[in-house]
């Protein structure tokens, strides 16, 4: 049975920073290393400019590892391919608030997502208010608070987003929830603690990560989220 969340926040190494040559050495060696969540960036280039990768690539890296696939849809209406996601090995699916045009969708989507046996989780990007999440807040397993504008890897945190990190905790808190929160962008092993200190428990990072040696870099960075000085 796979482990979601827990006392301690989880690491979350983003593939779209790998070595697709060896991505599968990779992805274990992050695994081997300590981190439980794999996640999985998928880009349109239309919600946002990028395009990366989609259900093939994960449905062949499922092969090669139990690790939690946290699948992060970058895309627009993600309503209409949630089947698929969860046929080629999601665990979490965590879609954008800001790119399904009717309201109705969000619901009928987390549902769907619920439905289909694994974790729902909704997104929002640095400039949108956190007001927003409050009608679905009771059916969220994950909220992600992004701490870049999503589209690119490498770029840097930006600070303002560590107030929107708290303000989500305490709403959650307010209404007798334990939801994790999710952070993604520009973590390093000497920022990593700013978002677990303001109330996250999943940190994405991806070239903190693979930038060097995997393996090595995971356990750097799980201590010093811990706060636990090498």
């Amino acid at each position: 049975m796979k482990t979601y969340g827990g006392a301690r926040p989880i690491l979350a190494p983003s593939i779209l920073a790998a070595d697709f040559t060896c991505l599968g050495d990779q992805i274990q060696a992050v695994s081997g290393a300590g981190a439980p969540y794999l996640h999985i960036d998928v880009m349109d280039g239309i919600f946002v400019p990028s395009i990366s990768f989609g259900m093939p690539l994960i449905g062949s890296i499922r092969k090669c590892t139990d690790m939690i696939f946290d699948v992060h849809l970058m895309i627009e209406e993600p309503w209409r391919h949630v089947d698929k996601f969860v046929e080629c090995g999601a665990d979490i699916l965590t879609f954008h608030v800001e790119s399904i045009r009717h309201p109705t969708h969000v619901q009928q989507t987390i549902e769907h997502i619920h439905h289909l046996g694994i974790r729902a989780g909704l997104a929002i990007k640095p400039a949108t208010p956190m007001e927003i999440l409050l009608p679905y807040l009771n059916e969220l397993d994950q909220i992600l608070v992004m701490t870049v504008e999503p589209g690119f890897g490498g770029q840097q945190y930006i600070d303002a987003c560590t107030d929107k990190i708290r303000q989500t905790r305490s709403m959650l808190e307010e209404h007798g929830l334990s939801t994790d929160i999710q952070i993604d962008g520009g973590v390093t092993q000497d920022n990593i603690r700013i978002p677990v200190e303001a109330g996250a428990s999943v940190i994405v990072a991806g070239s903190a990560v693979f930038r060097g040696d995997p393996a090595a870099n995971v356990r750097t960075l799980v201590d010093a989220m811990n706060g636990n000085q090498r």
